[in-house]
């Protein structure tokens, strides 16, 4: 599998601490299944995490992957960043501050649980007329697609693409989240299913469990399009399989 979101760089936000647990993510992620962490650590989250491209990122970054290749040869580790989305991304895109998927066209977005819907539909165009390639992460989890999850179907169309994070299936984030995770699951509005994994010990790198619960119900062909496949194609900035979309015909 491969994993396009996680907090497994030591120090730089809420996710590993140290190196340490940063190993321990990273075998843990190999045993359930991963061969491909992209390191995400949050970026320009106000009054947090500023984290923009630079010295200490790349420093932080090449330190991480030169142990990993010691530790855990089996793990293969890309940079990335996930971006709070602000107004200014456009220009901090444009300035280099904001380093894509593996230096791709592809940019890990999130925003704010409550934002409003329209401004978060406006910053991904600019965002795209920038020739980026937004990749919506976890939605499921923000309060207006949990209200109206057709806002993705729209983002969809539109080739906005997006991360669903694998606990929101297993009930992790709440009721809301979980059925806003299957909403979009079931409509093939996901494009890739990642770990969002901040410690060794909750919120985890292991994508097996979600994988296993989901292969359940849902053809194995499909789950691994969304926890192999795509994230592989857009670490490659290739476009991900595409599948049809089914639009909601229930008012939530």
């Amino acid at each position: 599998m491969v994993d396009i979101h996680t907090h497994i760089l030591p120090g730089l936000d809420d996710g590993a601490a140290d190196i340490y647990d940063t190993i321990e993510m990273a075998e843990l992620a190999y045993e359930s299944g991963t061969t491909v962490i992209v390191a995400t650590p949050h970026c320009n989250l106000p009054g947090l995490y500023a984290n923009y491209f630079g010295r200490e990122y790349s420093s932080t970054f090449i330190r991480t992957q030169e142990i990993l290749k010691q530790e855990q040869p089996g793990i293969t580790l890309m940079p990335g960043m996930e971006v709070f989305a602000t107004e200014d991304v456009p220009r901090l895109l444009t300035e280099g501050k904001i380093f894509p998927i593996n230096r791709t066209r592809y940019v890990l977005l999130e925003f704010d649980f409550g934002e409003d819907p329209d401004f978060a539909s406006e910053l991904l165009r600019r965002v795209k007329e920038l020739r980026a390639r937004p990749v919506v992460a976890h939605p499921e989890r923000y309060e207006f697609v949990q209200d109206d999850p057709s806002v993705v179907y729209e983002w969809k169309r539109k080739g906005y693409e997006v991360q669903v994070n694998k606990g929101s299936f297993l009930g992790r984030f709440g009721r809301k989240a979980q059925d806003a995770a299957y909403a979009l699951l079931n409509h093939n509005l996901v494009t890739a299913v990642a770990s969002d994994a901040h410690s060794p010990m909750q919120r985890t790198t292991c994508m097996s469990d979600a994988y296993g619960h989901l292969l359940q119900s849902y053809p194995k062909d499909y789950l691994d399009a969304l926890f192999t496949e795509n994230p592989r194609y857009i670490c490659s900035g290739l476009r991900p399989i595409r599948f049809r979309r089914i639009p909601f015909r229930t008012t939530y």
